[in-house]
């Protein structure tokens, strides 16, 4: 008995454990300053005047709080017209994923059929893919379509390209049982009733860390709304701050002022609604 609480201490303050400590600590401290120095830039420059930022270095705090730089990107940016088109998008686009995302997962995940396990497959190779080498192709379908400069061509394939959701719906469906399935065709229930009824109202974990994480990628993509909505009128948050950048330089005091601005929104959103990001990508994957 003694040895072996000898032994555990011996083990608890060994070398080799007191160097794994330092180096995971060492990777923290790391991870903490590459996410955090970025941050600071941005804060600094978006206070600075125009010259001041050109003479002084990155990390200098500025001589005065310029405030005006924040009402330039608010004003001049149109983020209000771009804050207003990035809702339309998100809504109809995390909509419609939430429909076709929880219905593909239900009968992908309830009938095992060969076509569910050849979309199965589908789905893997698409994963697979990378996404940059099917935009000529994609961008091609949408313009004959005519669907190029409008709303509607982000909003589809938002909606189009959202495996991940669909994973984690799968996930969540294993923690479904499929005897309450059972017991609702026995009481007579149709397969659509059993999804509005049984399903859906079960899946409300699932659907609230899909839709945070969906409003993440849509509010901070901006490659998707640039090749598709170049007007000015369709321009969301992550394209409005483009108009100070120019042929003959950018006025970055002005973009990091508009940064900041639109990085209140999602630091909001994630701070409140962080718990459910974690429980729902930790939960979905354990099965009891």
């Amino acid at each position: 008995m003694a040895e072996a609480k000898t032994k555990k201490v011996q083990t608890k303050y060994s070398p080799s454990v007191i160097i794994m400590k330092i180096l995971q600590y060492l990777v923290l401290v790391a991870g903490c300053v590459l996410v955090i120095l970025p941050i600071l830039v941005i804060l600094f420059g978006a206070f600075k005047t125009n010259a001041e930022f050109a003479n002084t270095g990155i990390f200098d705090l500025p001589e005065s709080f310029q405030w005006i730089n924040f009402e330039i990107a608010f004003i001049d940016g149109k983020v209000l017209l771009g804050l207003r088109n990035t809702a339309i998008i998100l809504v109809l686009s995390c909509l419609g994923s939430i429909i076709t995302g929880t219905m593909t997962a239900f009968v992908i995940q309830r009938f095992s059929s060969y076509f569910t396990k050849t979309v199965k497959a589908c789905f893997l190779v698409a994963t697979l893919l990378p996404n940059i080498s099917m935009q000529v192709t994609v961008f091609q379908i949408m313009n004959n379509f005519g669907l190029t400069e409008t709303m509607a061509a982000p909003i589809i394939l938002y909606i189009g390209t959202d495996i991940i959701s669909i994973q984690i719906f799968m996930q969540f469906l294993n923690q479904i049982s499929v005897s309450l399935d059972e017991s609702g065709i026995v009481d007579g229930a149709s397969y659509p009733r059993i999804y509005f009824s049984i399903i859906l109202p079960n899946l409300t974990p699932a659907i609230a860390t899909v839709l945070i994480i969906k409003f993440v990628s849509i509010y901070n993509d901006f490659y998707t709304p640039q090749l598709y909505m170049s007007k000015p009128e369709l321009r969301v948050v992550s394209t409005a701050l483009y108009n100070f950048i120019g042929p003959y330089g950018a006025k970055w005091e002005i973009i990091f002022a508009g940064i900041i601005i639109a990085i209140i929104p999602t630091l909001i959103i994630f701070l409140t609604l962080q718990k459910y990001i974690y429980s729902g990508l930790v939960s979905g994957a354990v099965k009891e």
